[in-house]
């Protein structure tokens, strides 16, 4: 068939078919991004006026787009209603972005490791992918002025808020610093922010973008981790120099985000029963968190090196034994259990073996034990076998 050159960079979501395979009941599944369902928030939709049945504006509705900046501002992120795009779930802002900029062979920034539907995206549009390694506290700075020093790519995507997958927040002090860096070279910055609310200490900080002085910028964010996943409703703020290119793309792809969606959203975003439903939400996941850190210690200590996440979904483990965690998915599954092999969240996976990413957030705690004393046996057996 006479398909796009595109198609033949086109792969499938490994996640998504880890997911498929784990319906099972039976399957306790650490491999998702899932929120836990006992926290979605009741919504009411008798109010919702007919006249959103009809089309809509690309931009998206304006009470929505006024309610986001105001948001963003009180983060420190200067931005007024008319830079803010809504969007059908935040992974729209990556394909729109990667359309705006990318063509085969263009050159972009990214974390290793870093999100995996990002990595689909970009090398569908043929991004070559150059890596800076992530530290505990955010980049190698002395890696990222390197790297600039040697290439200009269209942009740099960024998850400085407990990212994903490694849960790593960025230190003030790298914000800062990676803000300045993008000034003096003139790089484009996409921040991606789905976890920021999900802090359980209390942390926050002022973005990236909002630190930049001159570079150009695209914020993006989304109600799927604290509302409602289901309602798709993301959104983007730009810099003034992107927003109208990025309003016709969005215009090219969909006409419009969906509006029942972006009324429910409205409903919430900026209320006191938001507040109280993210107070409510930190709280469940700060514990199942804990639960879920001293299961990893009873059964994981010897196997593998992690930090506790402060905030987000997921823990990273680093195998001391390091082996490709893909060879693991078959056995992992036929012991009902399953997990997310880190290999696919670099650009280059067979040269990054030995990593895990676990959700803590979905997973009945009452299964959680037995899901890891069954997952640490797989690992174990794994290593004795590479070792034979």
């Amino acid at each position: 068939m006479a398909f796009s050159e595109r198609v033949s960079r086109l792969k499938s979501s490994l996640i998504r078919e880890i997911l498929a395979a784990a319906q099972r009941p039976e399957v306790m599944s650490f491999a998702g991004g899932l929120p836990a369902e006992a926290m979605l928030p009741k919504v009411e939709w008798a109010d919702m006026p007919l006249s959103l049945g009809q089309y809509g504006m690309s931009e998206g509705e304006p009470a929505l787009r006024e309610a986001l900046a105001a948001e963003a501002r009180a983060l420190g992120l200067e931005c007024a209603a008319s830079q803010v795009l809504v969007v059908s779930g935040s992974q729209q802002t990556l394909d729109l972005a990667a359309k705006l900029y990318i063509d085969k062979g263009t050159e972009i920034f990214l974390e290793a490791p870093t999100y995996l539907a990002a990595l689909q995206i970009f090398q569908l549009f043929g991004a070559d992918c150059l890596t800076v390694p992530q530290e505990a506290d955010g980049p190698n700075l002395a890696q990222l002025r390197h790297r600039l020093e040697q290439h200009r790519p269209a942009f740099i995507y960024l998850i400085p808020t407990f990212q994903n997958p490694s849960a790593v927040r960025y230190s003030e002090a790298k914000r800062a610093a990676v803000a300045a860096l993008l000034d003096e070279f003139g790089v484009t910055l996409i921040e991606d922010e789905p976890y920021r609310e999900l802090t359980f200490d209390g942390g926050s900080a002022k973005p990236i973008a909002g630190r930049l002085q001159k570079a150009s910028w695209i914020y993006t964010g989304t109600v799927s981790k604290t509302l409602l996943p289901g309602l798709r409703v993301g959104y983007l703020i730009a810099s003034p120099d992107l927003f109208p290119h990025l309003l016709k793309l969005k215009q090219s792809a969909d006409l419009h985000t969906n509006r029942i969606g972006q009324w429910q959203a409205l409903q919430w975003i900026g209320t006191e029963k938001y507040q109280q439903h993210l107070s409510e939400l930190r709280g469940f996941y700060r514990q199942r968190r804990d639960v879920f850190q001293a299961a990893l210690e009873r059964h994981f200590s010897d196997l593998a090196d992690w930090n506790m996440p402060q905030g987000g979904l997921f823990f990273w483990l680093t195998l001391k034994q390091p082996l490709d965690t893909r060879t693991l998915l078959n056995e992992a599954l036929a012991n009902d259990v399953a997990f997310m092999p880190g290999e696919p969240f670099f650009p280059d996976p067979d040269k990054h073996h030995g990593h895990l990413r676990l959700n803590f957030s979905h997973i009945d705690p009452a299964r959680l034990d037995e899901g890891l004393k069954r997952l640490a046996a797989v690992v174990r057996q794994a290593q004795l076998d590479k070792a034979a």
